[in-house]
């Protein structure tokens, strides 16, 4: 809880970190400044891109008490505007879910690496970066909580599988590691209601611990203010129940 007389200070800047194979990637890094001890976050860029409201998530972590790491996963393909280097992307039918899995995994181990962690990381994404989240809290231990954003393609059909994607996020459900916060909305058409429901079934089908909130009013993207998605009420009450949930999960420290 935020009080008048707190101190308050933040460190922001590019960093490189080890991802998939070793790889050197770059990756934007924003944490508190101050003595004691922080959770980590994973920030997970959507497929438009490593884009500046990505940069704006991480500062908006570490301002409520986290370090905050978004890793460049489209490093690999050259460098320009994020909306030139994601349209490349995309049009090369985006990249491998090994690759993404693997640059993920390296973020948290740079977080789980510094001084002043408390033992506790956590991955977020939306969009494409919310179907990965998903995909990498089920395919790597280490994750103490995870939140899923409107992840499209978490359901696929087999028509969808690509040597890219050559596995649905959902058949990898009973390896689900931490507890998962789902946000939707019900006017979204990827996911759609009927694809979150198989997704929310499949979870009570192993017993995992979640909870899903969905949205009347709200489709694909309602948390970007800059864009026609936006949906303000929603997108206030949804930012509520992620740092609820992060607060509760990840705030103990474990060392």
């Amino acid at each position: 809880m935020y009080r008048t007389n707190m101190y308050e200070g933040m460190l922001a800047e590019t960093v490189t970190m080890r991802g998939a194979n070793g790889d050197t990637i770059n990756a934007y890094y924003a944490r508190p400044l101050g003595a004691e001890t922080f959770p980590g976050m994973v920030v997970i860029h959507h497929a438009p891109g490593w884009d500046e409201w990505y940069r704006e998530c991480a500062r908006r972590f570490a301002h409520h008490g986290y370090a905050a790491i978004s890793p460049n996963l489209y490093f690999r393909e050259g460098h320009g505007t994020p909306e030139d280097v994601g349209a490349k992307v995309r049009g090369a039918g985006g990249v491998p879910d090994d690759q993404v899995v693997g640059d993920v995994e390296g973020a948290m181990r740079f977080l789980r690496s510094l001084p002043y962690n408390n033992g506790k990381v956590g991955v977020f994404g939306t969009c494409s970066g919310g179907r990965n989240a998903f995909l990498v809290a089920c395919r790597v231990k280490g994750f103490d909580a995870a939140v899923e954003c409107w992840g499209g393609r978490v359901v696929m059909s087999k028509e969808e599988l690509t040597p890219k994607q050559p596995v649905a996020p959902i058949d990898y459900t009973k390896d689900l590691s931490c507890p998962l916060l789902g946000l939707f909305g019900n006017e979204d058409k990827s996911p759609s209601p009927e694809q979150v429901d198989r997704h929310e079934a499949e979870l009570k089908k192993f017993g995992k611990a979640y909870e899903f909130h969905r949205y009347d009013g709200a489709g694909h993207g309602f948390f970007y203010y800059d864009k026609p998605a936006y949906r303000q009420e929603q997108a206030v009450d949804g930012w509520k129940k992620v740092l609820v949930f992060l607060e509760t999960r990840l705030k103990t420290s474990s060392k």
